[in-house]
């Protein structure tokens, strides 16, 4: 389906990437469309692109809604692979 979801940075990379981590699934993304990333914050991010800052509990209600819906676990296994998303 190729959501954007919500996943927590844990570690900051040179040339505007850093590593995030939902649920146990790390992915390196890029931070470039946001003007400052920090260790601890919550991104939205989508086919490898954090677009939007979120509180800790903005992440986890829609975290917990996708969840709810059945869709958390195909997201989370799209990104733990290369995901192709038509756009």
């Amino acid at each position: 389906m190729c959501l954007a979801i919500p996943a927590k940075v844990i570690s900051i990379e040179p040339d505007d990437m850093a590593v995030v981590t939902v649920e146990n699934v790390r992915k390196r993304i890029s931070t470039a469309l946001l003007d400052q990333v920090a260790i601890g914050d919550y991104l939205l991010i989508h086919v490898g692109y954090a677009l939007h800052k979120l509180s800790e509990e903005e992440a986890a209600h829609t975290l917990s809604l996708m969840a709810e819906a059945g869709i958390l676990q195909d997201e989370l296994d799209e990104i733990s692979g290369e995901p192709s998303c038509a756009t």
